[in-house]
């Protein structure tokens, strides 16, 4: 299959995750709406989302297959962003100490010529350990995960703050369910082995 392939997210993550698939891809910034509609659950938001940052790039975008991914960090009923600020990376991984988070990653992959649309939300959670007040300062000093949901990297020292791990891919932890985008591209004709 001669199809293009874009990833419809500028996020650095997820499309250092797409690499490890050893595809020819471009990336591409789809211009979408994020804001939560009324009585959306968070599994809701994020599988709409995904389709539509997909649709947003395959409305101008022939003869390709388009990838968009979404994703929330619940803690309990509240939702975490990207802290943005030292003091709000804190207070999440404090809030975080000793309990499980999960991540809800919306995927969708859209034929651009034919229109067909495969969707799913992926989940995942993360057990952490205890942490104490210099941990936190600690890891946040090292590591700067200002930008990350949640606040720390998995895929780097992050993986110090936790007791352990659940769920069926781990690069979903990062931005994008590899595991189940695979499948959707052999559906598609895309066999990336």
């Amino acid at each position: 299959m001669n199809k293009k392939i874009v990833l419809a997210s500028t996020s650095p993550y997820r499309k250092a995750l797409l690499e490890k698939l050893h595809l020819d891809f471009t990336t591409a910034k789809p211009q979408t709406d994020e804001t939560p509609l009324a009585g959306e659950s968070a599994v809701e938001l994020v599988e709409r989302l995904a389709i539509a940052k997909a649709q947003a790039i395959a409305t101008h975008t022939p003869g390709a297959l388009i990838i968009g991914s979404d994703q929330v960090c619940m803690n309990g009923n509240q939702i975490l962003g990207k802290p943005g600020t030292l003091e709000n990376a804190a207070a999440q991984l404090k809030a975080a100490s000793g309990k499980k988070i999960t991540f809800y990653t919306g995927l969708a992959l859209i034929n651009s010529d034919t229109g067909n649309i495969s969707s799913l939300v992926e989940p995942y959670t993360v057990h952490f350990r205890e942490l104490t007040d210099q941990m936190i300062d600690n890891y946040i000093r090292l590591e700067q995960p200002l930008d990350c949901a949640g606040s720390f990297k998995s895929e780097g020292l992050g993986i110090s703050l936790f007791s352990r791990l659940e769920g069926r891919d781990p690069n979903s932890l990062i931005g994008l369910p590899l595991i189940s985008l695979i499948a959707m591209l052999a559906e598609q004709g895309v066999d990336v082995i």
